[in-house]
């Protein structure tokens, strides 16, 4: 018996890597003789980087850089097994979580952290890179990433902008004179899930601006200045840039990507799926577990358990899927590949419980999995 575990994290409880292993200690536990192959995912968002690291046999890196609000943070980043790719998550160096809550403006929240980590991959001589920029705190369309890669961004005066959204209302020109000479020769990938464009009704700044602590005021002061910002860097950069799909992702940061980086943007799960080589791990399989913390029906828009169904089901292996919780519309991954969808909670119990015990539930959610397939193989 040939089985890949494939789960993205449970956020803010295991990481994918946790989580596979936990299961499999189950399905060993059922049966000592499967061969198990874990492939931790993710989609883009949190987890990203741990994901391709473990699955590639790669390395982890911490770089201290510039937080979204000024403040210094240790981020994480990763080297992949190949050597030469590296993996970023925007949210460990521009991300929301970083800023208590009653600190959240996006009006000057900035990306330049992000820029720092490309920076510092660029400088160990990455020819590729990957981006995953969910859960960003910033509306600055990426500015702040581009000048920590060397781009002057100057106001009618000559002046450097400062940090943030607001600022870009002023943008004039931008220099590329002082460009990491690095960024022209890296090929950089986006992990991307979300179709917005950069500006308007449907934006990055009316969108996700109030979650990250746009007032109905700010909200306009900012969807006004990313029209600015377009205006210039669709003049000078790169064309079209800001109704590209996805140009809104991240407060911007997809725009940001494709216009000052070059970046192409892909399906966060699809491009991380690649990068693991899940295929070629499933491709032999007699059963796939994936699962995430909550699978509802949200999940069928690029979310990790229908990624893995849709590789699964090039082959005809049957998927389970396992999450912390099922919510309204859960049953809709059926018609995405996905044969079976449990929750790991074996009683009724509050949240904190379910976290403390996540890997004993994992576990036996696993040993019972694997117990039914077995007696279904025999016929049982």
């Amino acid at each position: 018996m040939r089985v890949v575990i494939a789960p993205d994290s449970y956020k803010e409880c295991a990481t994918a890597a946790r989580v596979s292993n936990a299961i499999a200690a189950g399905v060993k536990r059922a049966c000592p003789n499967a061969e198990i192959v874990c492939v931790p995912m993710a989609d883009g968002g949190e987890g990203t980087v741990e994901a391709l690291v473990s699955a590639t046999k790669g390395t982890l890196q911490t770089t201290r850089v510039t937080g979204p609000m000024g403040q210094p943070v240790d981020a994480m980043w990763g080297m992949l097994g190949d050597g030469h790719t590296a993996v970023i998550e925007m949210a460990t160096a521009s991300g929301l979580a970083l800023v208590p809550r009653d600190k959240r403006d996006p009006r000057v929240a900035t990306t330049r952290g992000t820029g720092e980590l490309i920076r510092a991959a660029l400088d160990r001589g990455v020819t590729g890179m990957i981006l995953g920029i969910g859960s960003s705190a910033t509306n600055d369309g990426g500015a702040g990433m581009a000048q920590a890669l060397g781009y002057s961004l100057f106001d009618e005066n000559g002046n450097e902008l400062p940090p943030g959204g607001a600022a870009l209302a002023r943008l004039a020109h931008v220099d590329s004179s002082k460009v990491h000479p690095r960024l022209a020769h890296c090929e950089v990938l986006v992990a991307c899930d979300v179709t917005n464009p950069l500006c308007g009704q449907n934006g990055a700044s009316r969108v996700y601006g109030p979650q990250k602590g746009a007032t109905p005021e700010m909200v306009e002061e900012l969807d006004a200045a990313l029209r600015h910002y377009a205006t210039i860097i669709e003049a000078e950069l790169k064309p079209g840039v800001s109704v590209i799909p996805g140009s809104g992702a991240a407060g911007g940061m997809g725009a940001g990507l494709m216009a000052f980086a070059g970046g192409r943007l892909q399906s966060g799960i699809e491009l991380v799926a690649d990068a693991a080589q899940l295929d070629v791990a499933i491709s032999n399989a007699d059963l796939v577990i994936t699962g995430e913390g909550r699978i509802d029906g949200q999940t069928v828009n690029g979310k990790t358990p229908v990624g893995v169904a849709r590789v699964a089901r090039r082959f005809r292996v049957p998927v389970v899927a396992l999450a912390g919780s099922l919510g309204p519309g859960y049953q809709s991954v059926y018609e995405h590949g996905v044969h079976a969808v449990f929750s790991i909670c074996d009683s009724p119990m509050k949240l904190d419980d379910a976290i403390e015990r996540v890997e004993e539930l994992l576990t036996n959610a696993g040993e019972s999995i694997t117990h039914f397939w077995q007696a279904a193989r025999r016929g049982a």
